[in-house]
């Protein structure tokens, strides 16, 4: 459609200073003519957009010009400030001032007091001593990062990482990274990282192709097939916690969950979490393991 042509044109201008009119045709797979007209239609509607000629002329935006609601619908700017409200939900730093800016260059004072998302849980706060925006910063400056780390198997070692990507993933931030001393891609969850130190070496960053992203949890997690059975009483909990096509209603009144998670000490403080209100059936060994935790509890109360 025209218009959404017209809006992503704003935007690429927005983001080059000066394209031209070929360029913008092959984009869009239309004629030069179709493109001067598309310019002419937004100068009409108040977008200081101009055209040079010569060498290294083109299309372009006047320097001051910036988004504002001339090229936004009330859904485009209801969605947008859903966007940013999501990433302020993460914990993610000085978004907050960012909302702001956007809903006051937007002229709407109350545009982002209709929604609130709270993501927020107990726990320590990942972005201790400021090292979530240190990460950041490494990561746009290929600059290496070296911090202590503790696994989910409670050990802890000493890292060197080229930091690739940060991740949130459920209702926690992650680091892709390839770790120099296991000398592969890894994952680790930001909370876990400590003593986290931004040095001034720099590195070549690696091709994502050449990177294992999609098996990084496999790299350190052993995800097992879990089977578990649980009591009507944690329905609430299932509920919250996993997919309707996970759950299977037994004619017992009980429910089968069938899900693939990671084995480590997590996992069973979980499981240990729903109380007598779930069983494992499978694997064997993991129910064996939920037994000899909840005899090791029993005796702490003797």
């Amino acid at each position: 459609m025209k218009i959404n042509r017209l809006t992503e044109i704003i935007v690429i201008l927005l983001n080059k200073k000066t394209v031209t009119a070929k360029d913008l045709a092959n984009r869009f797979e239309v004629s030069t003519r179709t493109i001067y007209r598309d310019i002419e239609s937004l100068s009409l509607s108040g977008i200081p957009v101009y055209m040079s000629k010569g060498k290294g002329g083109g299309i372009s935006l006047l320097e001051e010009y910036s988004i504002n609601k001339t090229i936004l619908s009330d859904s485009d700017k209801h969605s947008l400030i859903v966007a940013l409200k999501t990433l302020e939900a993460t914990k993610y730093p000085e978004i907050s001032s960012v909302i702001n800016k956007i809903s006051f260059m937007l002229n709407e004072e109350n545009l982002s007091n209709w929604v609130e998302i709270d993501f927020s849980r107990w726990g320590s706060d990942f972005n201790e001593n400021d090292k979530f925006s240190k990460i950041k910063i490494a990561i746009l400056n290929n600059k290496i990062i070296k911090f202590s780390y503790i696994n989910s198997f409670a050990n802890k070692s000493i890292r060197i990482v080229e930091p690739m990507k940060l991740i949130y993933k459920g209702q926690a931030w992650y680091l892709y990274g390839f770790c120099r001393l296991k000398q592969n891609v890894r994952i680790f969850r930001i909370t876990r990282i400590k003593n986290l130190i931004l040095t001034e070496e720099s590195f070549i960053k690696r091709k994502f192709e050449d990177t294992d992203f999609k098996n990084a949890d496999k790299l350190i997690e052993n995800m097992i097939d879990l089977k578990l059975q649980f009591k009507k009483e944690a329905l609430y909990r299932i509920f919250d916690d996993f997919d309707q096509n996970l759950i299977n209603d037994n004619e017992d009144g009980t429910y089968e969950v069938n899900i693939k998670l990671p084995e480590n000490e997590w996992l069973y403080g979980y499981i240990l979490s729903f109380g007598y209100y779930v069983k494992v059936i499978e694997p064997v060994h993991v129910k064996d393991i939920i037994l000899q935790k909840m005899k090791k509890t029993i005796n702490l109360y003797d």
